[in-house]
């Protein structure tokens, strides 16, 4: 039972008033220990893979995985976050518009293996990003309105390679006494989505 949270709608602007306001306690400063601790699982024994992060915000995992020779692609909304991504990490980018996204502009790291959309994660596809070896969908899922899970979850799984690997995490808790995000997502749901 997902309570009241099924019609909840957090707009664009909400998001970025979070940011806005350093609403973000959604961000983790020193990266996620999930994905420490199942990095060999994303990575599957392969190396210089192309590992994409939905909503990445200002993901410190972005640089790390960069750094271990991966090609890193995010989404984010929020120009803020990108930029102090990039100024937090004291990396040199250049910016320029995604001429198939009205709007839309893409920020690189000199070096190239960081590649930051800045839009919304609906106006991607595969033919602008490319697809993906590996997910890292940390805030992700649990940050989309219910509403449109299905039309995320399509599209993420028009991202990715037929051998990709996608970590995945969820919060656990009574939806009827938090409104989101995070929202929660039953298990069930998750395989419904995803298969």
């Amino acid at each position: 039972d997902v309570g009241s949270q099924k019609e909840r709608v957090v707009t664009e602007e909400e998001w970025l008033q979070k940011w806005e306001m350093g609403n973000i306690g959604f961000h983790k400063e020193q990266g996620h220990p999930l994905l420490r601790k199942y990095l060999d699982v994303l990575l599957n024994g392969r190396s210089g893979l192309r590992i994409f992060f939905p909503l990445c915000g200002k993901a410190v995992e972005m640089k790390w995985l960069a750094d271990m020779g991966h090609n890193v692609i995010g989404v984010e909304v929020s120009e803020q976050a990108v930029k102090e991504f990039f100024s937090e990490h004291s990396l040199p980018y250049c910016e320029e518009p995604v001429p198939e996204i009205l709007g839309a502009k893409m920020f690189q790291s000199t070096s190239g293996n960081i590649s930051l959309y800045c839009c919304s994660i609906y106006d991607l596809s595969s033919s602008i990003v490319g697809k993906f070896d590996g997910v890292w969908d940390r805030g992700a899922l649990v940050a989309v309105n219910p509403c449109d899970r299905q039309r995320y979850a399509s599209l993420m799984i028009s991202l990715v390679e037929k051998n990709a690997t996608y970590l995945l995490v969820t919060v656990s808790y009574d939806p009827n006494k938090h409104k989101g995000p995070p929202f929660y997502v039953p298990e069930s749901e998750i395989k419904s989505l995803f298969g």
